[in-house]
């Protein structure tokens, strides 16, 4: 786990004589004794002749009027070219114990941040989500936000839910999937049984919820996936654990009653899971019929979130972040890659597979584990890149997925189109859309969304900057035509700091993310 380096700062020293004749006009107006360090004859200083005097010191005189007068004249052209310089934003300064109203109440800056499981980026795209479109043209949506690798087909996919929670990648969060073995701790995981999935040794890092608590914030939690405790102890100050199938009016309306709460009881950090549309997805696959009703069906929960907002005058007081975990691909007729037949007997040595798509395999200790690699290798390299076959030290540094016991020593991944699978095990239990892939297909890559006084600052910014005639104020993000505002593809790692940084926390804890990322938004 690496946390966020800041450059350091650095001063160059100036050198260089001054001049005799400078040093002595300078001197000699001074209230000050002599110094030793200058190593100069002070007597002869007050034997030079007036006329050299006074020539050094007119010198000095008319640099001192040249330098006024290009400050006043760099200013007046500012102003007349540039405009003057902008205040700081309010809201730049809305946060922590400070208190805005809405009209009626008191509020402190509050977060929600909403998840909608398997929400790919392109959904928003087939013209089923105009309401979550109009909340990005008044605020803010990224191209799309880069999951974690692995994510697993399972429904509750807990590693990338924990990956936002504490802005650490899978290696450094502890859930390298949703189901795997611990050498360590010589036990495993299981993402469905709550002896497991509620120990909090599981879970490694810092969730937001945690960190905002040690700040004196108040925390609601709302079946987001991950323990009610840390190994601290800590929890959120409201818990509702995951439950299937409840309607998005109901989780509407508890979010409603928390933010209707009193001052004193009110949380300011309120987190939503919501897994419907990735149930959708593995049931029908992304283009069906059902996924696009149930798309539909979390843009009016948009909507009604953002209309009930708009009527308590909240929309300067709540940031409402949405995101996703990952994306979705079509498997209802996929490619197969049977293990069975490329390891042989080596396969009967497999003591545990961890995950899919992807498989983490972890032969006995009896077994030859070079050999076998060696198979798996040379399939792959006869497959004509329909698979890969990664150990710890091969792993695609992009995919943060080595530097961890828990991870299985050798990892097969196949492409988008292709199982992995056996003779024996074939299609069972094979879903028409997984994800799970490698995490730069398009196809597995989430969303983000956000409206509140956040996207209203960076909407201030970028016109500022545009109007100073500046044609790029700005890297990682630009807007289009219909004054929505784009963000570039980011990891998703970076949203604990974003969350931090809303809530005006000033120690954070260590992420692979960056509390630098967000400059440029501010």
């Amino acid at each position: 786990m690496s946390s966020p380096t800041l450059p350091k700062s650095s001063r160059k020293g100036r050198s260089g004589a001054i001049d005799p004749e400078e040093r002595k006009s300078l001197l000699s107006g001074s209230d000050e004794g002599p110094s030793d360090a200058d190593n100069f004859n002070w007597k002869e200083t007050e034997t030079e002749p007036d006329s050299e005097r006074g020539w050094s010191r007119n010198r000095i005189i008319c640099s001192a009027v040249c330098l006024i007068a290009l400050l006043i004249t760099g200013a007046f052209a500012r102003t007349v070219f540039l405009g003057p310089a902008p205040p700081t934003h309010p809201t730049l300064l809305f946060h922590g114990d400070n208190v805005r109203s809405n009209g009626t109440h008191d509020f402190k800056r509050t977060v929600l941040i909403v998840s909608i499981d398997g929400l790919r980026a392109d959904y928003l795209d087939r013209g089923l989500t105009p309401h979550l479109l109009d909340i990005s043209k008044q605020g803010l949506r990224a191209k799309a936000l880069v999951p974690i690798f692995p994510r697993l087909r399972i429904q509750l996919y807990f590693s990338n839910h924990w990956a936002l929670m504490t802005g650490l990648y899978a290696e450094s969060n502890g859930m390298v999937g949703n189901n795997f073995w611990d050498p360590v701790s010589q036990s495993e995981f299981h993402y469905n049984r709550i002896d497991s999935a509620w120990n909090p040794a599981w879970w490694l890092g810092e969730p937001m919820w945690e960190t905002a608590g040690k700040a004196g914030i108040i925390t609601a939690n709302l079946m987001w996936p991950g323990p009610p405790k840390t190994t601290s102890g800590a929890s959120s100050t409201y818990f509702v654990p995951w439950k299937d199938k409840v309607p998005l009016q109901e989780k509407l309306d508890q979010l409603l009653h928390w933010i209707d709460s009193p001052f004193e009881e009110r949380p300011q950090l309120l987190m939503m899971y919501e897994p419907s549309l990735d149930q959708a997805g593995h049931k029908a696959g992304p283009a069906s019929a059902l996924v696009n009703k149930t798309l539909a069906q979390v843009d009016v929960f948009a909507k009604d979130l953002h209309i009930a907002l708009q009527a308590r005058n909240l929309t300067d007081i709540v940031d409402v972040v949405f995101v996703s975990d990952h994306g979705m691909t079509d498997t209802s007729h996929p490619e197969h890659i049977y293990i069975d037949d490329i390891l042989g007997d080596g396969y009967d040595a497999i003591e545990h597979e961890d995950g899919w798509p992807a498989m983490g395999l972890r032969f006995a200790p009896t077994a030859n584990v070079s050999h076998n690699l060696d198979l798996l290798r040379s399939a792959a390299a006869a497959s004509k890149g329909t698979f890969d076959v990664y150990t710890h030290e091969t792993m695609p540094q992009r995919y943060h997925f080595a530097h961890s016991e828990r991870i299985a020593p050798i990892y097969v991944v196949p492409k988008i189109g292709y199982i992995l699978t056996t003779h024996a095990e074939g299609d069972v239990g094979m879903s028409k859309g997984n994800h799970g892939y490698d995490n730069a297909a398009p196809a597995m890559h989430a969303m983000f969304v956000a409206h509140g006084p956040f996207p209203a600052v960076v909407k201030v910014l970028h016109q500022d900057l545009a109007r100073r005639r500046l044609s790029r104020p700005n890297k990682g993000w630009h807007s289009t035509a219909d004054d929505t505002y784009v963000m570039d593809v980011f990891p998703n790692v970076q949203i604990y700091s974003l969350v931090m940084r809303l809530l005006g926390v000033d120690n954070p804890a260590p992420t692979n993310g960056s509390a630098a990322f967000w400059d440029k938004y501010f």
